[in-house]
């Protein structure tokens, strides 16, 4: 049986502690979640967000659909015929409200709405280099997108409505197959072990690879789901290797070509050389050559922004205020760097720790920005000049 808790509530806008009993997590603390359930078991928590209201209203998220720079989808479903639609999804695009079986979703919500983004303050706790986005859903009654999997954790609050989940692990590649000639991914063998009838305000965490199904029951269901994504190996090297070709030694000067003035003639030409096959491999081991490049390349990639994101040009630092990372902003840090929307920074000593810790809280008081050397400072100011993030007026 998975654990399902219910606890006193505690206030959300507090600042996370790792150690402290949460109405989010059941009563459990961050740390005995993380050892409890992450990535082992699913957990159901009844009352997580207590007062639980919807980022924005049903005629904002449709209205956010119909956007070009938003990512949003409709699922149909009529009987055991399925239709995906998406986005722009403009009003007139959208089946009636009291059409059954229909469901909207629309993705990356806290990149557009900073309550939103807000919503994701107690997630803290894990890191944000493994944060994708938060998503909502709008169905009418019946509404769904199938029995599927996720190949990462997810958390999905229930923001209105209600909305009935049947879940189970899949223990093979056989039980994760697909119904074929669908536009979605749906499991030909959805065997649910458990459910959970979730209302306003109640959690349910999934571990990656478990089998869910969520159905919308009654009235109007608005659904969050926070996900927390979990790159496969393959998806690493291919976006990795590029970065390290760039910033190999030797990267940008004259290219070294290969050369092969001692090959004699041969008689069987589709055979590759082994010179050319020991260069290639030498190629590879110098753009592994430093010993951090990895880490850079990394972080470079986990904080590149999303397609459909820009900034807006912010106005200059008068160096006075508060800082506050914009929300659509993605900032993280390892033992050398510090990371900003792609983008590598050396950082050490005094300036390595503030910005550490404004990747950490995402805001600086005035106090803690005033701490920066000259070099951290300017390249604060051109992050503030380019809108990653935004001073607060002096008080």
């Amino acid at each position: 049986m998975i654990a399902q808790r219910r606890r006193r509530p505690v206030a959300h806008n507090a600042a996370v502690q790792i150690d402290a009993a949460t109405p989010l997590l059941g009563g459990l603390s961050p740390r005995r979640f993380m050892r409890l359930h992450w990535q082992r078991r699913p957990l159901v928590v009844r009352g997580a967000w207590p007062g639980a209201v919807p980022p924005l209203a049903r005629p904002a998220l449709f209205a956010l659909a119909a956007r070009d720079d938003v990512e949003s989808r409709l699922v149909q479903r009529s009987g055991a015929t399925w239709r995906v639609r998406h986005g722009p999804l403009p009003r007139r695009a959208l089946p009636p409200l009291d059409r059954a079986g229909w469901t909207l979703l629309v993705q990356g919500l806290d990149l557009h709405v900073e309550a939103a983004h807000a919503l994701l303050a107690p997630w803290r706790f894990l890191p944000a280099a493994r944060l994708d986005d938060l998503m909502v859903s709008w169905a009418s009654p019946g509404g769904g997108v199938g029995p599927h999997v996720d190949a990462y954790d997810v958390f999905l609050l229930q923001l209105e409505g209600r909305r009935r989940w049947r879940f189970g692990p899949t223990g093979s590649a056989a039980s994760r197959a697909f119904v074929p000639g669908l536009p979605l991914k749906i499991l030909s063998r959805f065997e649910p072990t458990e459910q959970a009838m979730l209302g306003p305000g109640d959690l349910l965490y999934l571990p990656p690879l478990w089998a869910h199904d969520g159905v919308a029951v009654g009235g109007a269901c608005m659904t969050a789901s926070i996900g927390f994504r979990a790159p496969a190996a393959d998806e690493l090297a291919r976006e990795l290797l590029p970065r390290l070709a760039d910033d190999a030694p030797g990267a940008g000067r004259a290219a070294r070509l290969y050369g092969d003035a001692a090959q004699r003639a041969t008689a069987h030409g589709g055979a590759i050389p082994p010179a050319l096959a020991r260069f290639a491999e030498t190629a590879l081991a110098r753009a592994l050559a430093s010993p951090h490049a990895v880490g850079r390349a990394l972080g470079e990639w986990l904080t590149e922004p999303k397609p459909q994101v820009w900034f807006e040009t912010g106005a200059a630092r008068r160096g006075t205020g508060a800082l506050r990372l914009d929300r659509r902003t993605r900032m993280l840090y390892d033992e050398r760097h510090v990371f900003v929307n792609g983008e590598a920074y050396r950082a050490a000593g005094r300036d390595a720790a503030v910005l550490r810790q404004l990747a950490d809280r995402r805001s600086l008081d005035a106090a803690q920005a005033c701490r920066l050397g000259p070099a951290a400072a300017a390249c604060v100011d051109e992050w503030v000049a380019a809108g990653w993030m935004h001073e607060e007026p002096a008080t």
